[in-house]
């Protein structure tokens, strides 16, 4: 089977190509139709269908409430550990550094320097972390320097080093967007890493870190404390709890309890790290990032497809390891109700954009021949499960 996929994939990479984007929208907008042609077709197996998705939505839904609770004890108990007692167990623990690449647009200087000023609150120490601040040139030349000239006077010796980059606009090939944007970032930092001796790329991490995000003052410290304890160091990218609640009280209701589920589906997934894709905010070795070419210009989400791109490079070597540890992001938000709705609607469509990548995905899962197949299989699985469900279970579950 997998040999002829391989050769038709081969043959026709276009129409392939093609089929595979389609493949999503159909099984969704299949599902959300299922009532209406299956109804006609076969309504006994209609009827046995929702009543057999409905009990394994309760089982999910079940699941995900204890592995949540699990996680929020594990939280509370790491927020209190001394994380860099062990760190210090390490001989060579000071020679070890953090790039942290924060890619930014219009964002409030006030935003970027909340997230600053929590790294450099870090217990670690911010003399081992480097933050490259990742400017768009499309925001303007006057609002980039005005705000790389307000950061550089409060945080300009708090650091390693603090980098600012510029992503030129309209690259061709390139999509605007995180990604492309972190990916260039990264490119200055390594310009900036030449001139450095002390700088040694396997004893370095980098981290995707969203520009609204506080981390937890221990969070380094235990990302330290883990590098430099994982023989797996190499293949290994660690997540935190992503918690939308840096302002969940100044937003309305309804959305303040959408954050508030949506920050507890996040910590109940860490206790799944058979099935953790890191999101977001995350981070891996300098390495390991390098030897995969960094994060790709040409998509919108990067948090998969850099663990995919990973995966397959290393013949699905590579795991997500947990943090428990919260790391608090801004729930979207604008001036009144209905403002504050359509960017939290605008916020989960950018996050459904996942599923563009599911082509990529799926691609590799058949192309590869390295990472063990039911590993990949159910990690792939478990992708194109919520990509494509995602739309659909709220109307199977209402019928």
């Amino acid at each position: 089977m997998f040999v002829f996929l391989r050769k038709l994939i081969r043959r026709y990479p276009n129409k392939s190509h093609r089929a595979l984007e389609i493949l999503p929208g159909l099984v969704s907008w299949s599902l959300i139709l299922l009532p209406v042609w299956g109804s006609f077709l076969w309504p006994l197996g209609l009827a046995y269908f929702i009543i057999i998705f409905d009990i394994y939505w309760l089982y999910r839904s079940t699941t995900m409430a204890v592995f949540a609770m699990m996680s929020h004890f594990r939280i509370e108990a790491n927020k209190k550990y001394d994380w860099m007692g062990d760190v210090k167990g390490f001989g060579d623990w000071k020679t070890v550094y953090h790039v942290v690449v924060i890619p930014t647009y219009k964002e409030p200087i006030t935003t970027l320097e909340r997230t600053l000023k929590a790294m450099a609150s870090q217990t670690l120490g911010s003399k081992q972390i480097i933050p490259v601040v990742a400017f768009e040139e499309r925001a303007g030349k006057e609002i980039n320097e005005a705000r790389r000239e307000m950061l550089e006077k409060k945080f300009g010796d708090k650091f390693a080093k603090l980098i600012f980059s510029y992503h030129p606009a309209n690259i061709r090939g390139e999509v605007v967007g995180k990604s492309s944007n972190a990916a260039w970032g990264a490119k200055i930092f390594l310009k900036e890493m030449k001139k450095q001796k002390d700088w040694q790329m396997d004893k370095m991490t980098i981290s995707s870190v969203d520009c609204d995000v506080v981390l937890h003052p221990n969070h380094m410290a235990a990302l330290t404390y883990k590098f430099l304890d994982s023989p797996r160091r190499y293949r290994t990218i660690w997540q935190g709890a992503i918690m939308f609640y840096n302002n969940i009280e100044k937003i309305p209701w309804p959305m303040r309890v959408y954050g508030r589920i949506a920050s507890v589906i996040n910590m109940g997934m860490l206790m799944r790290p058979d099935r953790l894709i890191n999101f977001s905010t995350y981070s891996l070795s300098l390495k390991l990032m390098d030897e995969v070419g960094y994060w790709d210009s040409d998509v919108i989400p990067e948090d998969y497809r850099i663990f995919f791109k990973t995966y397959f490079a290393t013949g699905g070597e590579v795991e997500v390891e947990p943090i428990f540890l919260p790391i608090f992001a801004d729930a979207a938000e604008a001036v009144g109700f209905w403002n504050t709705f359509v960017n939290t609607y605008e916020q989960v469509k950018r996050w459904a954009w996942g599923a563009s990548d599911d082509v990529y995905i799926i691609k590799n899962y058949i192309l590869d021949k390295k990472a063990p197949f039911w590993d990949k299989t159910i990690r792939v699985f478990k992708v194109l499960e919520d990509h494509m469900l995602w739309p659909v279970n709220w109307f199977i579950i209402t019928l």
